[in-house]
């Protein structure tokens, strides 16, 4: 992975990039990543995370809608393993997880906007390929993101 910073992202690119508002936590033990983006909502259901997350993730980072609900984890421990194990770069949740004593031990970059214990509930709802508007940006599928300790950045093209 070629290194990087937000900030210095941020100043070569200002005109062509969003930045997503403070509110994201870093879990897991990496901390930097980046990559294609694939996106799923999750309306207080997993179902499509954990579905796409058996997919190849090789240069592809994940951006769950959780619709910023507070109330259920939309990653665990269990997910995030088959996210490893699948090559993705990173897992980006517009709502919480849990495990999050497991997931720093981890090498999958998870950022969220907290934790809970509570799963969601399984009943097949979502769908793939929806933008996601959270913390002040519009996500959408095949955008470009970049993350580190300093937060995130959008760009619609690769900045390295």
């Amino acid at each position: 992975m070629t290194p990087f910073t937000t900030p210095d992202l941020f100043d070569d690119h200002r005109d062509n990039v969003q930045v997503a508002d403070s509110g994201l936590y870093h879990f897991g033990k990496k901390t930097t990543f980046y990559g294609k983006v694939v996106t799923v909502t999750c309306p207080e259901d997993n179902s499509f995370a954990a579905d796409i997350l058996h997919e190849n993730g090789e240069g592809k980072v994940l951006v769950i809608n959780g619709f910023a609900n507070k109330r259920f984890a939309f990653i665990g421990d269990i997910m995030a393993e088959r996210a490893l194990s699948n090559g993705w770069e990173g897992v980006i949740i517009n709502g919480c997880c849990r495990d999050i004593e497991i997931l720093a031990t981890m090498n999958l970059p998870v950022m969220a906007l907290g934790s809970t214990p509570r799963s969601t509930l399984k009943r097949g709802f979502g769908d793939k390929n929806q933008a996601i508007t959270m913390l002040s940006t519009t996500i959408e599928p095949n955008d470009w993101v970049y993350a580190d300790i300093n937060g995130l950045i959008i760009s619609k093209t690769p900045l390295i």
